[in-house]
């Protein structure tokens, strides 16, 4: 009997605007690509794979986890809801390895973080080299909408040396960056395995 296949998506993010290039002529951030799968178990496995001129980037590490919220600094994040549902959730992911999740009942008006009544450890790894920097991340299926077919928004705020910071996701619906625009949130992932 083959494998089941296990339903994917890789998508290119594009930045908010043009930004500048960084000191030295280099684009901090040249290309960003997320794929999102459905793991056999339940849950789903993102891996953001970010390339550019790293050394011109703030990317927080295990022995120096940036202060205050994780998406005021280099951070990889997802907006999962049903594809119906006002309800949605925001993931934010730390190349420190640090974690955020929180429930919203509607556009920016909190409910509670998911993880609150019972923490759970969320496996988060990260490499970094002069050319590219790589996050992968796995949510747990108790931390995500209990719908089969998910709505999608995949994101990522990058900061640079300089203090600038890089708004990038699949698509921008508003004037300003706004991740939690449900305008941007653009793919559906049927998380049941396909035979």
């Amino acid at each position: 009997m083959p494998a089941p296949k296990i339903p994917t998506i890789t998508v290119g993010l594009r930045p908010f605007a043009h930004y500048p290039p960084a000191p030295g002529g280099f684009p901090a951030a040249s290309a960003l690509l997320v794929s999102v799968c459905a793991l056999p178990g339940g849950g789903l496995r993102l891996e953001y794979t970010l390339e550019g001129h790293i050394k011109a980037l703030r990317v927080p590490s295990a022995d120096a986890p940036p202060p205050g919220p994780l998406w005021q600094h280099t951070c990889f994040e997802a907006f999962i809801s049903a594809p119906d549902g006002e309800i949605y959730r925001e993931y934010n992911f730390s190349p420190a390895g640090q974690w955020a999740a929180s429930e919203f009942l509607q556009y920016r008006q909190i409910g509670y973080p998911p993880e609150e009544e019972s923490p759970v450890p969320l496996p988060i790894t990260s490499i970094r080299n002069e050319g590219q920097l790589t996050l992968m991340a796995k949510v747990p299926p108790k931390l995500l909408p209990a719908s089969p077919i998910l709505r999608l928004g995949l994101a990522a705020v990058i900061e640079r040396e300089d203090g600038c910071l890089e708004y990038w996701a699949v698509h921008h619906p508003a004037e300003q960056p706004d991740f939690h625009h449900a305008g941007g949130w653009t793919l559906r992932l049927d998380t049941r395995l396909v035979a």
